[in-house]
């Protein structure tokens, strides 16, 4: 017989449901808001129907990463001008150096306190639409970020969710193209350099050594109150007798001074003896135990250690500063715009990552095989670009190349909320400039149910590749007419690096636990197709993107698309991209094929369009597709 609920037991079950699945909402509305959805219900070629629901967000981390980036930036940028303040007294000709350094430094963190404080005021909307691209306040804002959610039933399979990541290309777009992208932009400024090192009497450092200096300062920074906090639990566990404790402590103590930068070894590795002693002592059994208060005994050692690491930390602190105060010399003043560009494009390019990495946990959360790959090997992030290679978007695209790349200093970490309030579920950004880690806090009922190395704090990888394909009139004129060699060396450098990442999943996660889909190809399969269009001359090939796309599906990855703004070109490849996955995967009828590609894509273009309509500027209006 059939049981028809009561409106007791359906008020019953309506809480039920809503006690369970409350955290998961909770994680939605913190990140995500304004949805915009559609449902549809369409027949397959069996004549059966199918219910798709498609769903369009706006994401709250298209302002609050930025603005946790640029105090980010503002902390960095002191600690430098402070540092250099402390190389104490220099020559005449190095003060005045360190003078105009610290006023370019002081530019740029007043430029960067003031975009906060604009920042700071704006209410409201949580996305910048295109208009306002080019908004000098609004530039380290990505343009367009949305997301996109296509939930398919039908009678065939359970449920299927298909997300895709949509977002204007990361550029600086304020600063303009006019001299060309980040990748122009710093070859120039590298061949620049070295002339300018020889009149500011400067030694020219290569950006693999700037970047080695920083990261010693970081080191130094982090390791010098780690080891002191555990010289400090050395004493402790001495204090109380405890050889588990004193051979725990040490072990970690040892760890921390091995990865102190290679000169500090040499000065500290007459220390190491003592210690090595002991921990040989202490092995032994409690008769034979040295008689006597053991913190009385270690606390020299103790007190050196700690004099030792402080002196290194010091002299390497002003040593690496000073190598910096020469790069940064050299660099006036078209090493600082440069930072400043390359910041602004980052910051783009890390909140639309963080969107795109935080829907997919949210997705993923119940499936163990995917946990599984998450902290085994990490995430493929394929953005896929469509413009072209030429006038302006070529900058646009040099720009994107390279804060794509900077993504790859990116770290995410799991960590369990505090309380349930949504505030409290916001990602976090920390770290600096030559490292950055993004923490995700979860609420406690769903923490609980991830894997210990997650719940540990392992950190968590994500592999960023870019492919792109012009597909517009410029991108006609470049191919006939123009140079279209930085798209081809982008596809190719990243078809390595997603080659790379399938080799390392292989070893590591059984493929089976990859997701199924329909049609049938080999993911090894699919590689090879993808590494021969890559080389093939052709022109507007997009079977790159339709075949990057579908092996980022199959290895679980995040999809973005993006173009100039994250309007038309995208709205459009999105829209077609849901059709196929509906024909392929789930047999759409061809009657249905075209009624589909009305979806909820074009309410970003109607969105972008409120302010131009609204300002007479409605040529846009006709230049839309029918």
């Amino acid at each position: 017989s059939l049981w028809l609920p009561s409106v007791k037991d359906n008020l019953i079950i309506c809480c039920c449901i809503r006690w369970l699945f409350l955290p998961f909402l909770c994680l939605s509305l913190s990140v995500f808001k304004n949805p915009v959805c559609k449902v549809y219900r369409f027949q397959t070629v069996d004549s059966k129907w199918m219910l798709v629901r498609e769903q369009m967000e706006e994401c709250t981390l298209s302002f609050s990463i930025p603005k946790q980036l640029l105090s980010l930036y503002i902390q960095e940028d002191m600690g430098r001008v402070q540092d250099l303040r402390e190389l104490g007294e220099l020559s005449p000709h190095w003060d005045n150096l360190r003078k105009e350094v610290v006023t370019r430094y002081g530019g740029l963190i007043s430029s960067y306190q003031e975009t906060l404080a604009e920042l700071d005021k704006v209410t409201g909307r949580s996305f910048k639409p295109s208009c306002c691209k080019a908004q000098k306040s609004l530039e380290f804002i990505p343009i367009n970020l949305h997301t996109q959610r296509m939930r398919v039933t039908c009678p065939r399979k359970t449920d299927t969710i298909y997300d895709i990541v949509t977002v204007g290309a990361p550029a600086a777009h304020f600063q303009g193209f006019k001299c060309g992208g980040l990748q122009r932009l710093l070859s120039r400024y590298e061949a620049e350099k070295k002339s300018f090192s020889t009149a500011y009497q400067c030694i020219y450092y290569s950006p693999e050594h700037t970047a080695k200096a920083q990261e010693v300062l970081s080191t130094m920074s982090i390791l010098q109150p780690l080891i002191t906090n555990l010289a400090d639990q050395l004493l402790q566990a001495a204090q109380e007798h405890s050889s588990t404790g004193l051979r725990d402590a040490l072990k970690m103590l040892s760890d921390k001074v091995s990865q102190l930068p290679n000169p500090s070894m040499h000065l500290l590795i007459h220390l190491s003896y003592p210690f090595i002693s002991l921990y040989y002592t202490s092995s032994l059994p409690p008769l034979i135990f040295p008689v006597g208060d053991w913190r009385e005994q270690l606390c020299p050692l103790v007190t050196r250690l700690k004099d030792c690491v402080m002196e290194v930390v010091e002299k390497a602190k002003k040593a690496m500063t000073f190598v910096l105060l020469q790069e940064a010399a050299c660099s006036i003043p078209q090493g600082f715009l440069l930072q400043q560009r390359r910041d602004v494009v980052f910051s783009q390019a890390l909140a639309a990552l963080a969107c795109g990495f935080i829907m997919r946990l949210y997705a993923g959360m119940q499936d163990k095989s995917f946990l599984r790959q998450l902290h085994l090997v990490g995430l493929v992030a394929q953005f896929e670009s469509l413009l072209s290679t030429y006038s302006e978007e070529i900058g646009m695209l040099e720009d994107m190349e390279f804060g794509i790349s900077d993504l790859r200093r990116v770290l995410f970490k799991i960590t369990e909320a505090k309380t349930e309030d949504i505030s409290e579920l916001q990602p976090l950004v920390c770290g600096r400039r030559d490292h950055f880690t993004v923490e995700v806090p979860l609420p406690r009922l769903v923490f609980q149910t991830l894997p210990e190395e997650i719940k540990e704090g392992k950190p968590l990888q994500v592999f960023p590749v870019l492919f792109n394909v012009g597909i517009n009139e410029q991108q006609t004129i470049a191919e006939r007419f123009g140079d279209i060699s930085l798209q081809e060396r982008i596809n190719q450098k990243n078809f390595e690096i997603l080659e790379a990442y399938y080799k390392s999943l292989s070893e590591k996660v059984p493929l089976e636990c990859l997701p199924c889909f329909q049609t049938q190809s080999d993911i090894k399969e699919l590689l090879e197709t993808l590494g021969q269009n890559v080389v093939t001359k052709k022109r507007k090939n997009v079977e790159i993107l339709w075949i990057a796309g579908m092996i980022c599906r199959r290895l679980n990855g995040i999809r973005f698309t993006s173009c100039k703004s994250a309007k038309d070109r995208t709205s459009m490849s999105v829209t077609l991209e849901q059709c196929a996955l509906l024909r392929d995967e789930h047999q759409l009828s061809k009657d249905f094929f075209i009624r589909l590609m009305f979806g909820s894509q074009k309410e970003i273009t109607w969105l972008n369009l409120i302010t131009t309509l609204s300002s007479k500027k409605n040529t846009c209006y006709y230049k839309l597709p029918q």
